[in-house]
C-alpha cells in the first residue's frame, strides 16, 4: 500500500503517514527500522504494509465504516516508494 509521509520523529524514530484517502496512520519504530531507512521526509512517497489489530473498534474509529485514525491496522514497515 502507499501512502505519503506526513510526520517523522529521528529521536523516537517514529511518525505518522497519511494515506491516500487522507487517514493519518502512526507507525512506531519497529516498522521503520523494518524498512531499512535513515531518514524520512514529510512528503515523501512510502510504501507501507500493515497488519489488523484488535483495536479496529477502538477511539477514533467512525462505527458506521471502520475507517478514521489507524482504523484498527498498525503499520509494520514502511519503506521509499520506488517506481
Amino acid at each position: 500500500m502507499q501512502a505519503t509521509a506526513y510526520t517523522y520523529d529521528p529521536e523516537s524514530r517514529s511518525g505518522q503517514v497519511l494515506l491516500d484517502d487522507g487517514t493519518p496512520v502512526p507507525f512506531d519504530a519497529a516498522a521503520f527500522d523494518a524498512g531499512g531507512l535513515r531518514l524520512l521526509r514529510p512528503g515523501q512517497r512510502v510504501r507501507i504494509e500493515t497488519e489488523d489489530t484488535e483495536a479496529g473498534s477502538g477511539a477514533g474509529t467512525d462505527p458506521g465504516t471502520g475507517t478514521g485514525a489507524g482504523a484498527g491496522r498498525r503499520i509494520t514497515l514502511v519503506t521509499l516508494q520506488t517506481f
